[in-house]
């Protein structure tokens, strides 16, 4: 035999080795496995081949039946002691239905939209120059009522030489119809240059997207005339305290008033900007330009009465509310 197939008869009987080691070892585990599961007969009763089978006892794990979850309830709760406070009640006895905590008849808790807040804000206070004329110029704001509806009054004028050139003043009842919006119902009264005038105002005011403030009032008078009012305005924070404010108002007439030099159609439009600092949020004092215009008939009254049609304005003021 050489010695390839030497080589070759060891392997062989090394592979027998191993074969029959694994088929002692699988028969091994398949004994010890029945030999487990096979169930254990009661003691006393092994060999009465006359009697019936005796019940397997229950298989321990983790299960657990409704008794056990029972009983781990009851040892996680349970009955209180017998000196245990109630804990329904107030320390001491008191309750809020006797004694020094009793609750009146009035409901306690109030919230923040049940409650009337009143505030002013003056947006412009200012001293106005424009064409070496000096002047002064006032737009105010004051609330009063709760957050659905409340009373608003809207000042806006001019001063000239110690007499209010131009002043508009407006009641108005305010309704909340959406967040961030308010409809408005009311009088304005025109005073100043020529006779008076009374107005039913109906308007919104609010907040559009990408925060700019709206203000837009229809007036309806007396003799027919209509008038419309738009106002915007922005405020671009270039720091915390320091704010630039542009705005723009227009003015529309549908009717001509000669007594108070104002014509049909686009009447005048003011654009501007304000640059003001807040020394606190209740307190700013600003400087800025205005460009304002009169246009159409209006601007046709103007210069019959040897008006300018167009100036710029530079103002100068505070702004604070309380």
């Amino acid at each position: 035999m050489n010695d390839f197939e030497v080589r070759v008869s060891t392997a062989v009987k090394y592979l027998r080795m191993h074969a029959l080691a694994a088929v002692a070892i699988a028969l091994a585990t398949t004994v010890a496995m029945a030999a487990t599961d096979a169930p254990q007969p009661e003691a006393g009763h092994a060999g009465h081949h006359g009697d019936a089978p005796a019940a397997s006892a229950p298989a321990s794990g983790p299960a657990m039946g409704h008794g056990d979850m029972q009983m781990d309830m009851k040892m996680q709760g349970g009955s209180p002691p017998p000196d245990a406070r109630d804990p329904h009640a107030y320390s001491g006895g008191y309750t809020l239905q006797s004694g020094p905590y009793v609750l009146g008849s009035e409901r306690q808790l109030r919230l923040a939209d049940e409650k009337a807040f009143g505030t002013v804000l003056f947006d412009n206070l200012e001293a106005v120059r424009s064409h070496g004329n000096s002047s002064a110029a006032y737009d105010a704001l004051a609330r009063l009522g709760r957050d659905y509806d409340k009373l608003v009054i809207k000042a806006e004028g001019e001063v000239d030489d110690g007499k209010v050139h131009e002043a508009r003043t407006e009641a108005l009842w305010s309704h909340a119809v959406a967040t961030f919006w308010d409809t408005q119902l009311g009088v304005r009264q025109d005073s100043g240059v020529g006779p008076d005038r009374t107005w039913l105002a109906l308007g919104v005011q609010g907040l559009a997207p990408y925060w700019f403030e709206i203000d837009a009032t229809a007036y309806v008078g007396d003799g027919g005339r209509t008038g419309l009012r738009l106002d915007a305005e922005y405020e671009l924070l270039i720091t915390q305290k320091l704010i630039v404010q542009p705005h723009i108002e227009a003015n529309l007439f549908g009717k001509s008033d000669d007594e108070r030099e104002i014509g049909k159609g686009l009447s005048d439009l003011t654009v501007g900007v304000r640059l003001r600092y807040e020394f606190t949020r209740q307190f700013a004092p600003y400087v800025g330009i205005e460009w304002a215009g009169r246009f159409g008939d209006t601007a046709d009254i103007a210069r019959t009465a040897g008006e300018r049609t167009h100036e710029t304005r530079y103002v100068a003021g505070v702004r604070f509310w309380f």
